[in-house]
């Protein structure tokens, strides 16, 4: 049996997170198409017949401008330094720019073998592959490049062979029912911090977090698995100005993001859910060690 930590890095909507949803499966991760959606390291587990493989979604290496920024970086650089094989997550249509080659420095710092993975090549005429993977294989020594699809699923059963082929031979590292190591109020304030992205202009994704207050299951009545689970989030903004922005005209925008966010809770948990969303102003959150700690971005 073979079994080992698999770190996911790379730049900013490289499609990490798409990637560690269809490898374990299920959706553990929030995705959307606004860069730095992910702020702290998602741990999901994906057992094989071959064996267990731990797969790490970490933020997206960029220049950090605020200290949850400078978080988010030393979480993924971390994750490195404690993988048994690192997969790195580069957007194939885009061409690779100096924040490309910054990861690629930090590559040469660790011992784990890396497999380089050319996501997005559905966005891309396949003559200009060749050249891509041409690229890439000068700039770094890969154990591997695999082109795929996080979104279609075209090659993803590829890398897991490429995967399964250099993990260490081991026990599981986790009991075999497990698929991740956070809470469910962890996913519980991710999901309406996705619909916050989806349903808010460019300038809030940056401002805005959710704080889970409450997270309350009542007992389940008759045939239900679980009971009605009682929801209360705060969102926070940074500015005055931004609080309307979030709840919206005659509070359609909260009214919208509570019933998205209420849907895709229901899915998860697979319970009826009661959710809360209040809308408040916390003036430079994003520089507080204390608001940082509380949101689990460490």
């Amino acid at each position: 049996m073979k079994a080992g930590y698999v770190s996911l890095i790379g730049r900013p909507n490289a499609g990490k997170s798409t990637l560690l949803n269809r490898l374990v499966g299920t959706k553990l991760a929030i995705v959307s198409d606004k860069p730095q959606t992910t702020r702290t390291r998602i741990l999901g587990v994906r057992n094989y017949p071959e064996g267990q493989a731990v797969f790490i979604d970490t933020p997206g290496i960029h220049r950090p401008q605020h200290r949850m920024n400078v978080r988010m970086v030393d979480a993924a650089v971390e994750s490195m330094g404690h993988a048994d094989l690192i997969g790195l997550v580069v957007d194939a249509s885009v061409p690779p720019g100096k924040g490309d080659r910054f990861v690629l420095d930090l590559l040469d710092r660790v011992k784990a073998p890396t497999i380089l993975i050319l996501n997005k090549v559905d966005l891309i005429a396949r003559p200009s592959l060749l050249p891509i993977i041409d690229s890439y294989r000068r700039l770094h020594e890969f154990a591997e490049i695999v082109p795929l699809s996080a979104k279609t699923g075209e090659n993803v059963d590829r890398v897991e062979k490429a995967i399964l082929d250099r993990l260490p031979e081991g026990e599981p590292l986790y009991p075999t029912d497990t698929l991740t190591d956070q809470p469910e109020r962890f996913f519980a304030g991710e999901m309406v911090r996705e619909q916050v992205l989806a349903y808010t202009r460019d300038e809030l994704p940056y401002t805005t977090a959710v704080v889970v207050d409450q997270f309350e299951e009542a007992p389940p009545v008759g045939a239900e698995q679980r009971g009605l689970l009682r929801i209360y989030c705060s969102i926070f903004v940074e500015r005055a100005s931004q609080k309307p922005i979030v709840i919206g005209r005659r509070g359609e925008g909260i009214k919208q993001i509570g019933t998205a966010a209420r849907r895709e809770l229901e899915r998860f948990f697979g319970a009826r859910v009661y959710l809360d969303l209040r809308v408040k102003v916390k003036e430079g959150w994003r520089e507080d060690e204390r608001a940082l700690d509380g949101l689990g971005i460490r």
